[in-house]
């Protein structure tokens, strides 16, 4: 059974010791991050020794938002602008053709899931790391988007990962250096922030957050087993749940004690993402196997994996361009 981990690697190119750890461990799934990256025949090679490493056809994600949060960056891959800029600009449509065409970057490189879309709300105060990566500014807006941007994922042969759950969008503070604390009212946070991931949970596979919400636990959601619960019943999520990145700072803990009890909260997969071989080695220690119920809502998620649908990406993307340039004066 392969063990309950996401693990990045160092840089471009797998080192041996990177590869035996892999063998050994045999995490889920990898992730690629910019350190990874040099050009489009270097990346295919690195994702076809990360799945030589575990024996299979192990899934590799990747952050390809689009706008700030991307890895693949031109002059190889397409530039886009920043999707709270495209929802204020566009509607769904647009978001689906942004989501295939970056679904065939994706699927020529072997890269199989993206870590999107992100369905938090973006709101007057949401923190300016988060705000520009939402798909818009009311529940409905972002629900519609997101779903337009999973379907044209999924149908470029990427799966989608919804983040992130239950709701990131009233935070303030960047959970990559801090834990922040959504003070809204679990009545609140019912009927606006999980109304997105509601309409979205069908997906195969979606992400915590790293944020404390005081009106339902103590713990972060990542940590705590009364927020995942709610996700799997009032959210209705029963796909695959990861992390983020368990390394960020908005936990404390050692990356054991994080991963281990981000494990017990009912999170299926811990997602550790900074590529240092100590800090994985732990990870994985703690993580463990796939649990019995993980192990058979990853092979559900895996089924969603189909062959690309053919597409004309010219045309693609000059409908895309029309989209935004908006009508014209005859």
């Amino acid at each position: 059974m392969p063990s309950a981990a996401i693990l990045g690697c160092a840089g471009p190119r797998l080192g041996a010791d990177e590869a035996a750890f892999f063998r050994a461990a045999d995490p889920w799934g990898f992730i690629l991050f910019t350190r990874n990256v040099a050009d489009p025949w270097q990346v295919a090679r690195l994702v076809a020794d990360l799945r030589e490493a575990v024996g299979r056809e192990a899934p590799v994600l990747i952050d390809q938002e689009g706008g700030r949060v991307v890895r693949l960056r031109p002059p190889h891959w397409r530039a886009w602008c920043d999707p709270l800029d495209l929802a204020a600009r566009a509607g769904p449509r647009a978001f689906w053709l942004r989501y295939r065409l970056i679904a065939a970057e994706l699927a020529a490189l072997g890269i199989d899931a993206n870590c999107a879309p992100v369905a938090d709300i973006a709101g007057p105060r949401t923190h300016r790391f988060l705000r520009p990566r939402c798909l818009g500014v009311s529940a409905p807006e972002v629900a519609a988007n997101a779903a337009a941007a999973a379907a044209g994922l999924l149908a470029g042969g990427v799966l989608p990962v919804l983040k992130h759950l239950p709701g990131h969008g009233r935070a303030e503070a960047d959970s990559h250096v801090a834990l922040p604390r959504v003070r809204a009212s679990a009545e609140t946070l019912a009927a606006e922030d999980f109304a997105p991931f509601r309409a979205l949970a069908g997906l195969p596979m979606a992400m915590t957050a790293h944020v404390h919400y005081p009106a339902l636990d103590t713990a972060p959601a990542t940590l705590s087993a009364r927020i995942i619960g709610l996700i799997r019943e009032r959210i209705g999520f029963q796909g695959l749940l990861m992390t983020d990145d368990i390394a960020m700072q908005a936990l404390a803990g050692s990356m054991a004690a994080r991963s281990a009890q981000a494990i017990a909260a009912g999170c299926d997969v811990v997602l550790h993402c900074n590529g240092k071989l100590g800090e994985m080695e732990a990870v994985v220690a703690a993580a463990g196997p796939l649990a019995p119920a993980a192990a058979a809502r990853a092979a559900v998620a895996l089924g969603f994996r189909r062959a690309p649908e053919p597409i004309d990406s010219r045309a693609l993307a000059a409908e895309l361009e029309a989209l935004l340039q908006g009508p014209r004066d005859a």
